[in-house]
């Protein structure tokens, strides 16, 4: 749990965390303005971008496990799985994107149980609001994923979109706390 007490009494965290927070807070409200404008391209590229980090994850761990034991048939089982699993994302991104879609669902639903427990553990400091705020689009976001796999052709433009939205708001969080430490 966040002691957000001895964050806010440490200058330099709290500097740190500002000037962090601003870099960082631009950057996401520009690429959730691009996911919303762009929702199939960002779509596209969140699956696909999914896919090659498991093409990678596999060569990483058939190095590891060539290195560390040649007869380990669960490390082997796993680089098969990962380079599997990123070959049919990769070839097929559509189908990538629905699968895509269930794990957002649960990113969603941790986000806002995350976001929900950070906001009343601030709360009643300054900025508490806003993390609220996060945590009830994150769960109205989780839950319309789960209503929307009703049609997968509406997943092709929802992730992009709703990924866009999510990050655009995490900026505006990440923006408005920055103003309110340089503040404290």
């Amino acid at each position: 749990m966040l002691n957000y007490t001895i964050f806010i009494n440490n200058k330099n965290i709290t500097q740190q965390f500002a000037k962090n927070s601003r870099y960082y807070g631009v950057i996401f409200i520009i690429l959730g303005l691009l996911g919303v404008i762009f929702p199939q391209i960002m779509s596209l590229t969140s699956v696909i971008f999914i896919g090659w980090l498991l093409l990678f994850s596999a060569i990483i761990t058939a190095i590891h496990t060539w290195q560390i034991n040649k007869k380990d048939w669960l490390g082997w089982l796993k680089v098969i799985m990962f380079s599997f699993v990123s070959i049919l994302i990769i070839s097929n991104p559509i189908k990538g994107i629905i699968a895509l879609s269930v794990i957002f669902i649960i990113y969603f639903i941790v986000d806002s149980i995350l976001n929900f427990t950070l906001a009343f553990s601030i709360k009643p400091n300054n900025g508490w609001f806003i993390v609220l705020l996060n945590a009830i689009l994150s769960l109205a976001l989780g839950i319309y994923f789960l209503l929307a796999l009703a049609n997968p052709i509406k997943t092709i433009w929802l992730v992009g979109l709703l990924v866009g939205i999510s990050l655009f708001f995490d900026g505006i969080m990440l923006l408005t706390l920055s103003k309110i430490t340089t503040k404290s």
